[in-house]
């Protein structure tokens, strides 16, 4: 995703239904829906951090995932937040975390 400008960010965000987002959320949270990270794409979609996905059912703190994958707690966020992806052998690996989540928390042990 590409960074976007304050403008645009000011822009997308003054089309948001906040309380509509609250509502969601407090109904993923009485199903069972733990730990959903978001991202509100530039065309206002609201769209699941896919990195946060995979760090979620790892079932492993931004902190340990973070150090697993060799970046900062920093980078992460930034990634689980669309401002900017990874790259070469970490994309690699967050594609096999996704398909076999435990592989991770068993390396982090």
């Amino acid at each position: 995703m590409p960074k976007l400008s304050e403008t645009h960010k000011l822009a997308r965000d003054a089309k948001r239904d906040l309380n509509a987002e609250l509502l969601e959320s407090i109904d993923h949270l009485k199903a069972g829906q733990l730990g959903r990270v978001s991202v509100v794409a530039a065309d206002g979609r609201i769209v699941e951090s896919p990195i946060a996905r995979v760090r979620m059912a790892s079932r492993l703190s931004p902190s340990q995932f973070a150090d697993l994958l060799g970046v900062s707690v920093q980078t992460l966020r930034a990634w689980e937040q669309g401002e900017g992806e990874p790259a070469g052998a970490v994309k690699t690996l967050l594609r096999m975390a996704d398909r076999h989540p435990d592989v991770l928390r068993e390396l982090a042990e």
